[in-house]
């Protein structure tokens, strides 16, 4: 038994860890609810002792993720807290190189847009800002160039230095990487990533594209308050959630 195991061992969850275990199995459940997280894709968050992390095993449904059904890892990826023989998804490196990079982010997640993933398959077609909340990706979403499953930490670390300091990136013709400060925020970003790209998509259809300018996103985000907006959406799609059967009354920490 690890170190990490033996402190825990006989004293079940802490406050604070079973209040991300609800928000990532609550986050997990909405987005594949949105159809944004689908049979694959996972969600992660840093626990607060900023050496393991939170993530779904490689078999279970994302659309009957519990708080109890996530394994804890470490940074290297290694299982250390969950049942005997279940597997991380196999790119858990993705989550913990690119969090090892980013003391900043708290919680990452990884899907696969149809839609969002075309702007990585046509020439000259980048996936821009065109819609007011896309203010999260003024400083750009760089394409990483290797489609593969990000299946070790060569290939996690390659990924986090294509991210850098940004908080987005599509992976060519593969998928996306949504990075952010919490689990609630995570979940909001990436409801906003998917209706920028269709927005944009939509845009291209109906004729010549006029994406949004620095000067435009600098003056919007004068009066935006990040937190304020976080709160409110983060209370709506968990009370739709709730109404809806899709997560219990009974995850106390994030339906209150």
């Amino acid at each position: 038994m690890s170190g990490f195991q033996e402190a825990r061992s006989g004293t079940g969850y802490d406050v604070e860890e079973r209040r991300l275990r609800e928000e990532v199995a609550s986050c997990t459940l909405i987005l594949n609810s949105l159809d944004i997280l689908g049979y694959s894709g996972h969600v992660s968050a840093r626990l607060p002792d900023g050496q393991h992390i939170l993530i779904q095993s490689f078999d279970q449904s994302r659309a009957s993720l519990g708080p109890d059904d996530l394994l804890i890892c470490d940074m290297e990826g290694k299982v250390v807290v969950g049942p005997k023989g279940i597997r991380a998804p196999a790119e858990v490196y993705l989550h913990t190189e690119v969090l090892k990079a980013r003391p900043d982010v708290n919680s990452v997640a990884h899907f696969h847009d149809d839609l969002a993933t075309t702007f990585t398959i046509v020439k000259n077609k980048p996936l821009l800002a065109v819609k007011n909340h896309a203010i999260r990706w003024a400083s750009g979403i760089p394409v990483h160039p290797d489609p593969s499953h990000v299946s070790d930490s060569e290939l996690g670390h390659a990924l986090a230095k294509t991210l850098g300091g940004h908080q987005a990136l599509q992976i060519r013709a593969h998928g996306q990487v949504i990075v952010a400060e919490s689990v609630k925020a995570l979940l909001i970003d990436s409801v906003h990533f998917v209706e920028n790209a269709k927005a944009l998509y939509d845009a291209h259809l109906l004729g010549e594209v006029e994406p949004l300018t620095a000067a435009e996103l600098e003056d919007f985000g004068r009066t935006f308050n990040r937190d304020r907006h976080v709160a409110k959406l983060w209370k709506y799609y968990v009370g739709r959630a709730v109404d809806d059967g899709i997560i219990p009354e009974t995850w106390s920490s994030v339906v209150a």
